[in-house]
């Protein structure tokens, strides 16, 4: 079962530039069904709860988006994952691409 999160209602900024998703040895990953490269992009998503910062995984093409920047997250799903006693919640999505522009810092 895919876990899918709406973000219609969020507003998801920027907060580090995309970067290569590095295997262990130091190489980009790549998609193993297409052989694409994969790219990490933290970004703050904050609604009226408050916030949180996240790192989402996308392939293909580097996202054009930078720091503050406020952006769209195309079908975020969410990746429970569990290993050698750790366990956390990884992010991938189809596309990041910019929504508005980039924020002013105070």
């Amino acid at each position: 079962m895919k876990l899918y999160v709406d973000t219609s209602t969020k507003q998801v900024m920027v907060s580090k530039d995309p970067v290569e998703k590095m295997d262990q040895n130091g190489r980009q990953r790549t998609e193993r069904d297409t052989g694409r490269p994969m790219w990490s992009t933290q970004v703050f998503v904050q609604d009226d709860d408050g916030g949180e910062v996240i790192t989402v995984t996308t392939a293909g093409e580097k996202p054009s988006v930078k720091v503050g920047q406020f952006v769209t997250v195309s079908r975020l799903e969410a990746l429970p994952w569990a290993t050698n006693g750790r366990n956390g919640v990884a992010f991938r999505a189809v596309e990041i691409k910019t929504s508005g522009p980039v924020a002013k810092s105070a």
